[in-house]
């Protein structure tokens, strides 16, 4: 029992010993650690063992030789002392330098690695990367040769198919569709899929699968954004797509919508086109025009007219209204069917209202010129049958002042219009109307549209190059 006490004593004593000198030699190592900054130490991996089971002198060949063999480093300097390595030279990288600690770390016998290699990196003029790359390329070319000629095949014969399924489309829907866009919005629509599965089959064979249903994700977002961004564009284009299908109006109609009226000359995919009375072409986008009222004034050939006509209360509101009715009925301009109607409208305070509601072709005659002929041949009637027609209000005026006439006077002969005329000077006026149904300052009674110079119903609309997605008016049998 003594000699195992003796014993124990005697290597608590040794450790202690050792202890107090690996503290001496951690100590000179930290002192140096600081006046060099390039050093870095590195912390043992495993516990430090009492007795090194490998020598200083065997770490340091070992650990030369093997940086040697790298070819990697120059000038180096390999130093071992109580299991510490301390590594010096020159690295062409940092990976280079920490792979030499990682080595020094994992060699058998070492406690610690003190890793003062410098990084110089040098510019490689060496070709041999690159030719090794370009080498790896062409192989990889060669063995995808057979998949690019496939590649070639496909995306040509799924274009052409696409096309002929599209020209197909179009041959069976022309005697059913009568629009060109309709027609060719319908044929893309079926044949983009047939384009799109050889898209698909290409990206397959070329082993790009995810990508394919990446594009496809990305299209969907795309669609989104520029369905944002354009959302105008598409919807005139949604828009001009709606009114082809439902044909409100075609080519040569007379239409009024979003306050303008005019004849349709042209729609594109953007707005549609009227020439007006003015001899303007506006542009109205076809959003506007599908969500706006259409009045097409061309649909049909008939179209009434309204007219008032004011008389005094001590005339015969019968008498006057077959007196009208019978004007109206021998006017050439005017259709008999429907039969013009004269209906009491309202009763001023110093005038009846009468509306005149007749009815003309509308197609060929102007609704404001015959209004305008009815109205003075009506007046004429109304004259020549003594019917009063007084203002709403009158003011008089007596340039001469009022005169004064005694009761047992003569009266005079005179009528008061050649009177007034005779005191102002001037001869007297016929009240007597022509009598013929259009004067040369009413111009005729023609449609003002179809009177239009020539040159301004065929003036360049540059919009309208991009082509016409309407059908141009056929003129009907009785026209």
């Amino acid at each position: 029992m003594t000699k195992l006490k003796i014993s124990a004593g005697g290597a608590l004593v040794a450790s202690r010993r050792l202890s107090w000198s690996a503290l001496a030699i951690f100590f000179l190592m930290s002192v140096q650690a600081a006046a060099q900054a390039v050093e870095e130490p590195t912390a043992p991996e495993q516990a430090v063992t009492i007795e090194p089971v490998a020598r200083d002198e065997a770490i340091e060949e070992r650990i030369s030789r093997i940086l040697e063999a790298t070819g990697w480093y120059r000038s180096v300097k390999i130093a071992v002392d109580e299991g510490i390595v301390f590594l010096d030279g020159i690295a062409g990288s940092r990976e280079q330098r920490t792979w030499a600690r990682d080595l020094a770390a994992r060699t058998e016998g070492t406690v610690a690695v003190v890793n003062r290699i410098d990084v110089r990196e040098e510019v490689s003029w060496n070709l041999a990367p690159a030719l090794s790359e370009i080498e790896a390329l062409a192989r990889r070319i060669a063995v995808s040769l057979p998949l690019i000629a496939l590649a070639v095949l496909i995306l040509p014969l799924a274009w052409w198919l696409s096309n002929a399924i599209a020209s197909l489309i179009r041959r069976v829907l022309a005697p059913r569709v009568e629009q060109d866009f309709l027609r060719n919005v319908i044929a893309r629509a079926m044949a983009i899929p047939v384009l799109l599965v050889g898209v698909y089959l290409l990206l397959q064979l070329a082993g790009l699968t995810g990508l394919a249903v990446s594009l496809l994700g990305g299209a969907g977002v795309i669609g989104i954004v520029l369905g944002f961004a354009f959302r105008d564009i598409a919807e005139n284009f949604l828009a001009s797509l709606m009114l082809s299908i439902r044909r409100p109006f075609r080519q040569g109609d007379v239409i009024g919508v979003a306050g303008f009226e005019g004849v349709v000359q042209t729609m594109n995919t953007r707005s549609t086109i009227l020439l007006t009375i003015d001899g303007n072409h506006v542009q109205i986008p076809n959003a506007t025009v599908f969500k706006s009222t259409i009045v097409n004034y061309t649909a049909g050939p008939a179209r009434r007219v309204t007219t008032d006509v004011g008389i005094g209360y001590d005339a015969s509101i019968g008498d006057t209204q077959r007196l009208i009715v019978e004007v109206l009925r021998g006017h050439e301009a005017i259709l008999n069917e429907p039969p013009p109607m004269v209906l009491v409208d309202a009763l001023g305070p110093a005038t009846v209202s009468l509306k005149a509601h007749f009815w003309i072709d509308g197609r060929t005659l102007s609704p404001h010129r015959v209004r305008s002929s009815a109205l003075r041949l009506i007046k004429r009637a109304l004259v020549e049958h003594g019917v009063s027609m007084p203002d709403e209000a009158r003011e008089v005026i007596f340039p001469q002042g009022v005169p004064l006439v005694r009761m047992d006077d003569t009266r005079s002969n005179v009528s008061p219009v050649q009177t007034s005329a005779a005191a102002q000077g001037r001869p007297a006026a016929s009240t007597a109307e022509p009598d013929t149904e259009a004067t040369s300052a009413e111009g005729g009674l023609g449609n003002e549209i179809s009177e239009l110079p020539q040159d301004i119903a065929n003036a360049t609309i540059p919009e309208a190059a991009s082509g016409n997605l309407l059908s141009r008016q056929v003129p009907r049998r009785d026209q």
